[in-house]
């Protein structure tokens, strides 16, 4: 099926409906084949799991009621199904309890939980602001005739993780990168922007500032809009800051990070121990001196930030969501995939991608085979 999904890639672009110039990258949460009901708790899971045990243990006992050949091999395949689900129930909700995404806390053991009947579907959220469990499908189309050049079904909710993936793939399929991908978002982190660059691809995507939030972090200690880090000046002879009361930051530590390296500099704690402006400024530190972290950005971050204010990027963006959310639009009210009809990772793979394929058949014959027989019957 993948290796059809290719070749029909390659027809496409024979036809000249793939140019791969810009491509643009999108994503969508499809709901399982599970119910809310179905999502259960590791607890749960494991009594669950002693039940079907017993079930399966007691298949082949004389002392059941009669059942034709027939009855009983169909009973017993469902109860083993049901104990391999429950299995791989367990094995899902334990690798979920462990893991811990950088900067956050463990999740509560009551929001730690699987699908029993999908054991491989996670909670989402969609679009309209509803969570459900589903699968995050995503989706690369070129923009020339909105063709779907690559998919790509996964487990984690966070787009961003997809991208450099789905620029591997549309290289393997077609033996090309596009030169331009344009996405959303979700997508920009330092680390796509790099792994883009070093791919030859132009990303092109909004770039969300954190300001705001970085300025509400400063007022719940203390620090006024006065003394906030834009108010420090820099001296690049000396490489030290100067806060507004007169007093020199120096470097202290840095750290490297992918796309920037971050620079810490700290006041001496005898100066700030005496400043009249102690309480605007760093009334909640009492061990050290006042300090801020600079961010120095990677050229090609730097780059990708500048391109943001360019005519070009804003009619691109524009344009993303007409060709992107298109193929989304399609799958959904045309193809009825707003709720997968298989259960585990892999079907769910195979049918997004049997309805994805069946999205570009349909636009060979709307753009090829119609125009070809109006011709002839003209």
């Amino acid at each position: 099926m993948n290796e059809v999904f290719t070749q029909v890639l390659g027809i496409l672009s024979a036809e000249g409906l793939i140019t791969l110039q810009t491509v643009m990258h999108d994503g969508t949460k499809i709901t399982a084949q599970a119910g809310p009901s179905s999502f259960k708790q590791e607890e749960q899971i494991r009594k669950h799991l002693a039940a079907a045990r017993e079930h399966v243990a007691a298949m082949g006992d004389p002392r059941r009621e009669e059942q034709t050949p027939r009855q009983t091999a169909a009973r017993e395949r469902a109860r083993r199904e049901r104990l391999e689900r429950l299995e791989q129930a367990l094995a899902n909700v334990q690798q979920i309890s462990q893991a811990k995404r950088p900067g956050y806390a463990r999740a509560r053991p009551r929001q730690i939980g699987v699908s029993a009947t999908d054991p491989e579907a996670r909670i989402m959220r969609h679009g309209d602001g509803h969570y459900a469990l589903s699968y995050n499908v995503q989706i690369s189309t070129d923009a020339a005739h909105g063709i779907a050049v690559g998919l790509d079904v996964g487990q984690a909710a966070p787009d961003y993780e997809y991208l450099a993936p789905a620029v591997d793939q549309i290289e393997e399929r077609l033996g090309q990168t596009p030169d331009q991908m344009v996405v959303d978002a979700g997508y920009t982190s330092r680390e796509n922007i790099l792994a883009a660059h070093e791919k030859d691809v132009e990303l092109i995507g909004p770039w969300v500032e954190t300001d705001g939030r970085v300025q509400q972090r400063f007022a719940r200690v203390g620090v006024t809009d006065a003394f906030l880090p834009d108010k420090f000046q820099y001296d690049p002879t000396s490489d030290t800051y100067t806060c507004p009361e007169g007093k020199r930051l120096t470097a202290r530590d840095g750290h490297d990070r992918p796309g920037r390296r971050l620079v810490r500099y700290q006041a001496s704690k005898t100066d700030c121990r005496v400043c009249p402006s102690r309480r605007q400024c760093c009334s909640g530190n009492r061990t050290y001196g006042r300090s801020i972290v600079v961010t120095h950005e990677d050229p090609v971050v730097s780059a990708f930030r500048a391109r943001q204010a360019s005519p070009e990027t804003r009619t691109l963006l524009r344009e993303r969501g007409r060709v992107a959310e298109l193929v989304d639009a399609w799958l959904k009210e045309k193809l009825d995939l707003r709720r997968f009809h298989v259960r585990g990772l892999a079907k769910v793979g195979t049918e997004a991608l049997w309805a994805v394929l069946t999205y570009n058949v349909q636009q060979w014959i709307r753009l090829r085979w119609r125009p070809r027989f109006g011709a002839h019957i003209a």
